[in-house]
This record gives structure tokens, C-alpha cells and sequence, in this order.
């Protein structure tokens, strides 16, 4: 997706050879006129897939899985990351690992929103070691439900997120795929 490459080349920071910072269009700020071009992209891409629902989490990827939700006309659900009071029975549970954070997690759903009948789409952000998109697929899974696919905005290519997710039987599709980030400059995968 050319809008979303040019964006990460004129936004995005790399902090390190593992670490590139977007927050300025979507994980902290969010340009609304790109995160509405992205849904638009999942949207084509996914078009044929009997989504009925779309699943992400808390909170960075729920722009692009509203924007893919809204272009789909599906209803979206975002995993927590914490229980809270309104949240704590008749839960779908799973633990994710986060590469940036450092930190594992417990996600959770709420079993009334997600059936055996649905077809789910995943959204995510990024995709570096695949362990968000994995715990997001368990909660699925748990509900008997179908992964059709998961969409990823910014996947990190030299990080084995993809080809575990490939392994598992799973159809990824990335928005923008970073080959590398090596001496602090952005290089695309072209296929």
C-alpha cells in the first residue's frame, strides 16, 4: 500500500534494527484519512472471505479493524488487555507475549459477541514475532469460530511473525512489509 509506505517513510522513526515508532499516525495520534484507506485496503483484500466478524486488540490495532469493520459492514470486537468491572465472566482467555513491550499479557473476549457460525477476520497493527495474532486466533479458536485471515498494517518481515502464521495454516496479508530497519533507514519487502 503505497499511501501507508510513503507515510512510515516520512513519519515513521526507527529506534533501533528491531524498533520502528509510528506513533504519529497509529499507535498514539491517528491520521483518520489513512486509517480509513487502510479498512479500505482490508476490505478489498478480504471482500470474499464470509467475514462476519473482525477481531483485535487493545489499543492500536482498533482504528484500522474499525475502519475494516465499517468498509465490511461487520461488527468489530478488541480483546482487553486487563479485566475490568464490566468485563470478568463468560470470558475467552489467552496470553500474548508483546516483542515491544516486553511483557506478557492476558487478552480476554467476551463469549457473547463471537459464535461457532462467525468467520473472523484478524487486525493487527504489527506483526514482528506473531504472538498478538496467535492469542487473538486462540480466543477464536475457543469459540469455535473460523480464522479467515489476518491483516496486519506493519509487518517486520526479518522477524518470524509471518512464517509462523503461514505454518499454522493461516492466509497473512500486510499492508507494508519492512525487510529491514538496519542503520536506521525503512527497506520494503517487494514481492
Amino acid at each position: 500500500m503505497h499511501a501507508l509506505e510513503q507515510k512510515i517513510l516520512a513519519e515513521g522513526i526507527v529506534l533501533s534494527d528491531q524498533v520502528l515508532k509510528v506513533d504519529s499516525f497509529l499507535n498514539h495520534q491517528i491520521d483518520p484519512v489513512l486509517m480509513q484507506q487502510i479498512g479500505q485496503e482490508f476490505a478489498r483484500l478480504f471482500k470474499d472471505a464470509g467475514i462476519t466478524k473482525i477481531i483485535t486488540i487493545e489499543a492500536s490495532g482498533i482504528a484500522p479493524a474499525v475502519m475494516a469493520g465499517l468498509e465490511l459492514g461487520v461488527p468489530v470486537i478488541f480483546a482487553r488487555k486487563y479485566q475490568s468491572l464490566t468485563l470478568k465472566d463468560d470470558l475467552y482467555r489467552s496470553k500474548v507475549f508483546s516483542f515491544t513491550k516486553q511483557i506478557e499479557s492476558t487478552i480476554a473476549i467476551s463469549n457473547k459477541h463471537i459464535s461457532a457460525t462467525d468467520k473472523v477476520l484478524v487486525i493487527d497493527d504489527f506483526l514482528a514475532n506473531g504472538q498478538a495474532a496467535l492469542g487473538l486466533a486462540d480466543l477464536i479458536h475457543q469459540a469455535q469460530a473460523e480464522v479467515v485471515g489476518i491483516g496486519i498494517v506493519i509487518e517486520k518481515s526479518f522477524q518470524p511473525g509471518r512464517a509462523l502464521l503461514l505454518e499454522k495454516g493461516y492466509r497473512v496479508e500486510s499492508l507494508a512489509r519492512v525487510k529491514s530497519l538496519t542503520n536506521g533507514t525503512v527497506e520494503f519487502e517487494r514481492d
